[in-house]
């Protein structure tokens, strides 16, 4: 980290040593288009780049977060008390575990994400809560991932496991082998798991098209996929109603307040079921 480096960023001094800040981090961008404070100059810059060209963007990203609350709370009500979180970012208001304990509080939570700055952040946050354990992995290795002993510490896998993939499969490009990957974890699951995935959708809007380009030119990532391809991520388990749909209209709290703005139409959702 260079002395330059911390005098552009007030918010540099709390970075892990070794972390290069100048260079953002798919967490930390997420965490400034949520209006979190977790991110630095790099970062914020990425957002204000989709900002500036996708005003709506952030609306996008909450849209993101309500699914997942529904979704945790879905699958608790379904009997789950077990859940692996893939690429879970920073922490937030109304996170996995939250929503999990609030139903159940022997419910077990794991977090794996590639970013350091989660794993400081988590586990600041999660000192004292015994049932989660955050861990520094990558998402794209299953077999290391379902091996670490944090993760078999907490998680019992002869028993159904809610296994949430939400906003990371797109972050694998084709070559990533996206298909194997989401495969590869459900093997390892017994029957009564579920799938919880969300995705961007190539719905041929400007907006997504907008965002795949600054995504992939900043970052080499953020592949939009048709619902075709997103739908076949679930292939192997039995889609709960409504199906893979536009977020806002997956088992909705209230009315969908109708039209939809473009920017809440660009990520498809869905939870499937291993028999």
């Amino acid at each position: 980290m260079t002395s330059g480096a911390n005098e552009a960023d007030p918010f540099a001094e709390w970075a892990p040593h070794g972390i290069d800040i100048s260079t953002p981090s798919i967490a930390r961008v997420y965490d400034a288009a949520l209006g979190g404070k977790d991110n630095f100059a790099a970062d914020r810059a990425a957002a204000e780049q989709l900002f500036s060209r996708v005003p709506g963007i952030r609306e996008g990203a909450l849209e993101n977060r309500k699914i997942l609350v529904r979704g945790v709370r879905y699958l608790a009500e379904q009997g789950i008390d077990q859940f692996l979180d893939l690429g879970s970012g920073l922490p937030t208001a109304q996170n996995t575990h939250q929503v999990a304990q609030a139903a159940n509080p022997d419910a077990a939570v794991v977090y794996v994400d590639i970013d350091p700055i989660v794993l400081a952040h988590g586990r600041a946050l999660l000192s004292e809560n015994a049932r989660t354990r955050v861990v520094t992995a990558d998402a794209r290795e299953p077999d290391r991932v379902l091996a670490l002993p944090e993760v078999r510490e907490l998680i019992d896998f002869t028993r159904p496991v809610g296994l949430l993939m939400v906003a990371i499969v797109h972050h694998l490009n084709d070559d990533e082998d996206p298909a194997g990957t989401v495969k590869a974890y459900l093997d390892a699951l017994p029957s009564g798991s579920y799938l919880f995935l969300t995705h961007f959708h190539a719905n041929g809007s400007p907006e997504a098209a907008i965002i795949e380009e600054v995504l992939q030119g900043a970052h080499n990532t953020g592949r939009f996929r048709s619902r075709e391809e997103v739908e076949s991520f679930f292939d192997g388990t039995e889609l709960v109603e409504p199906g893979v749909v536009t977020l806002p209209y997956w088992r909705p709290d209230t009315e969908v307040r109708e039209p939809l703005r473009p920017e809440q139409r660009i990520v498809l959702g869905g939870i499937g079921r291993k028999p």
